[in-house]
């Protein structure tokens, strides 16, 4: 991938000490070198002594009750050691992460097709498939219901399981949100229907772990998560365990990105660990992954834009459907996040927003990259474009006349504070250099090499679209997160250890937590411990909540052992964290100036070690009725001008460029903040063109890298990339969360672009080519 990244800096956080690779520097991950050279240990790699291998039986259909199960014939399998159903579950046989609605194993009905009906653990890999193939399952079929409009009728008001019977289809939750004038009217209406296909998480590492029994009883478990504590709570409720007797290690994580947030097969190795009295190892098959994970929401979204001539919004009325799948997973708070950020980052007076989650028996969906705000973003950027051309406005500048700035009000009611550059983020897109045309080199046409192609086929099409996307967790949702610093001599170097549960999925935090380390305490030498559950929660690795939470978890923990070391020097330490004193090479000073010792001299006596729980500023529930409220604690901004060719004869098209400008707050580390905003408009990019799972009457069918596409480096063009930097007063060294927004405002950029080459008035993602032929 290549491109081109600027960063202005308008604001920011003290520097790190001299020569240290603190915050703000590009400091080096890691585990960079292991990944490229194919060393790194992912969870897939693990391995123990005298292990089993743990397989899955699954459903076939999406809808069916189960009359009997035979194990008779997998048991008798030879190297077969364990056979469990629901019947074997000894604990709670319900889990979730919001509502306990998922069976561990199948009880009596199956909702979704792939759900787990059993397991079986045995000495080798192929042998427990072989006996999961074995075992006879009697289903009487059901009528599938996989249409989330026949779901909401079915049960138009919220429904909930509970152990006995979980909820069969129907509403899971209708936020509504209300400003204004519910009867405004306008000089100008552009309406639209909108639909946002099922995308996948698409990570290369398939769900993998290893369960090991403990002496106590209990079980470790070394797995490939973005929750730790979440996985040690179902977990332990499912096999009736203490949650100090079920401890969880973090294993490598090949990719992420929302679909780790639930369990796979983390309590399914625990029971056959348990059973068996060894260690169980798991590790799903592509085919597999893909039922064996949530995955984006569908949607359908309809809007109607009301605006003056002048193009000044007046309202804005909109119904957002999103199809949860099986069971609640997190729906509740992706319907949040589409109604609260479902008019964009704009001013509307008036406001009339309805987004509802259900349940059918599709595929369950939950956590993705965007959350809820990818689905909304595609409709109201559409709208955005359609309403400039009723008005005869250009589209950026329809946009900035709406800008939402600071200060401004969200249709919740919620303020704006701190920057909120919605219109200079537009304008650094559009006032980029645009690209040269195509040339008669086929690896620069749409069809590349294939020769599909001539030039003179080709027409060119420019977009833009900008997004907002809420950071960590909201709607009063108790959001910290724990880190434990120690400042010691090891060989007589001062050397901090920081201690968290926050999962390192890919994005660089393990980098960022040692660059914060360096720089609050001033010392080089920084050790990142494995994530495990020995130490407090720090919640999840989404929402693009971690570098603000876990990091200013880890802030707090150092200027803890700050002011600790200060006062055993004996200096006076100002009521709280100590953050004034200095610690630049190796020397400490106090607040006043005034030289207190070496590190050296003051860890002479021993370590000094802090556990601090951080939070962030309170959120709080939006009202039931009026959607009003400050349910979110950040909003974070994207833009995105996409350059398309396009083959209107072949539907093929390529992405020539994308410009792309985002408010990060604070670079904390600026070449891994480049690299989230390219990998996030990479996945927009794969929305946009390629990347649907294609589930029919319940069934997905193209399961595995062949059918399911994503873009590779010949898909991802050059990427122009600026990044600002006006920080946030309400957060750690002013940052906002980077990993989200870009993926939001990608996809409906690059449809814009596509529409501006070819006319055609594309509503669904992603853009097929039988959409651009007229054929489909």
């Amino acid at each position: 991938m290549s491109g081109s990244g600027r960063s202005l800096v308008e604001a920011g956080a003290e520097p790190a000490a001299p020569g240290a690779q603190g915050i703000g520097t590009s400091a080096v991950r890691p585990d960079a070198a292991l990944k490229v050279r194919g060393e790194f240990a992912f969870s897939s790699d693990l391995w123990a002594d005298d292990m089993l291998w743990g397989a899955t039986l699954r459903s076939p259909h999406p809808s069916a009750v189960i009359r009997g199960i035979d194990i008779g014939a997998a048991l008798a399998v030879p190297g077969v050691y364990a056979v469990l159903t629901s019947a074997d579950v000894p604990g709670d046989r319900y889990y979730g992460l919001e509502v306990a609605d998922q069976p561990v194993l199948a009880v009596d009905e199956v909702h979704y097709r792939g759900e787990p009906v059993a397991v079986v653990a045995a000495d080798h890999p192929e042998t427990a498939r072989r006996a999961a193939g074995r075992i006879v399952v009697d289903y009487l079929v059901r009528e599938p219901v996989t249409d989330p409009e026949v779901a909401l009728a079915l049960a138009p008001e919220p429904v909930t399981g509970t152990a006995a019977a979980p909820a069969g289809a129907g509403l899971v939750r209708h936020v509504p949100i209300r400003k204004g004038d519910p009867a405004a009217t306008a000089e100008v209406v552009v309406t639209g229907e909108y639909r946002v296909g099922m995308q996948d998480q698409a990570f290369l590492g398939p769900e993998s772990g290893l369960a090991v029994p403990a002496e106590d009883g209990g079980i470790e478990l070394y797995v490939a998560t973005q929750w730790l504590h979440a996985d040690q709570r179902q977990v332990a409720a499912a096999l009736g365990l203490p949650a100090e007797k079920v401890r969880l290690s973090l294993a490598g994580v090949g990719g992420a990105f929302g679909a780790r947030e639930d369990l796979s097969m983390q309590v399914h190795a625990s029971l056959l660990a348990l059973r068996t009295g060894r260690p169980v190892k798991m590790v799903y098959g592509r085919e597999e992954s893909f039922v064996g994970h949530v995955h984006r929401h569908p949607a359908v979204l309809r809007y109607e834009h009301g605006a003056t001539r002048d193009g000044e919004l007046v309202y804005v009325r909109a119904r957002i459907l999103l199809d949860g799948g099986a069971y609640t997973s997190t729906t509740p708070a992706v319907v949040t996040n589409a109604a609260s950020l479902g008019v964009g980052p704009y001013r509307v007076p008036n406001v009339h927003v309805d987004a509802y989650g259900v349940r059918t028996n599709n595929p369950p969906c939950g956590a993705m990259r965007g959350f809820g705000a990818v689905q909304a973003c595609f409709g109201y950027e559409s709208q955005m474009d359609r309403l400039a051309e009723a008005v005869g406005l250009d589209p950026v500048e329809l946009r900035v006349r709406n800008a939402l700035a600071e200060g401004g009000t969200m249709p919740t009611g919620q303020l704006v504070e701190g920057p909120a550059p919605v219109a200079r983020l537009l304008e650094l897109v559009r006032d980029r250099p645009l690209p040269p045309p195509a040339g008669d080199d086929l690896r620069q046409l749409p069809g590349g090499v294939a020769n599909t192609t001539t030039p003179e086929q080709v027409v060119r099409g420019v977009g833009y679209a900008i997004g907002i996307k809420n950071v960590c967790f909201s709607e009063g949702f108790d959001d910290y997160a724990t880190a434990r610093v120690r400042l010691e001599l090891v060989g007589g170097e001062p050397t901090v250890l920081v201690r968290t549960a926050a999962a390192e999925v890919g994005q660089g935090l393990v980098t960022v937590q040692a660059q914060i380390a360096r720089t609050e305490l001033g010392v080089e030498r920084v050790v990142v411990a494995t994530a495990d559950t020995s130490v407090g929660s720090a919640g999840s690795s989404s929402a693009s909540r971690q570098t603000y939470m876990t990091g200013g978890a880890v802030r707090a923990a150092c200027r803890a052992v700050r002011a600790a070391l200060l006062a055993r020097s004996g200096s006076p330490v100002e009521p709280g964290d100590g953050a004034g004193a200095e610690w630049l090479g190796g020397v400490v000073r106090d607040a006043a100036g005034t030289t207190v010792g070496t590190l050296v001299e003051l860890l002479a006596a021993g370590p000094v070690e802090e556990t601090v729980r951080w939070r962030h500023r309170p959120t709080r529930p939006l009202d039931p009725v009026t959607g009003q409220g400050d349910a979110h604690v950040q909003y974070a901004f994207a833009a995105h001008r996409a350059t398309v060719d396009v083959d209107p004869e072949l539907g093929l098209v390529r992405v020539v460029e994308i410009a792309t400008a985002q408010d990060v707050g604070r670079a904390i580390n600026p070449a891994a903040v480049v690299g989230q905003i390219q990998g996030g408009t990479a996945q927009g990019l794969g929305l946009a063109l390629m990347e649907e799972l294609q589930v029919v009457d319940g069934v997905i069918r193209n399961p595995s890298f062949t059918d399911y596409l994503i873009p590779t480096v010949l898909d991802v063009p050059p990427m122009a990339v600026d990044v600002l930097e006006l920080a946030d007063p309400h957060a750690p060294y002013g940052l906002r969360g980077v990993g989200e927004p870009p993926t939001i405002s990608a996809t409906p950029a690059i449809v814009a672009a596509i529409r501006a080459a070819t006319g055609v008035p594309l509503t669904r993602v992603p853009v097929r080519p039988e959409h651009l032929t007229g054929t489909g």
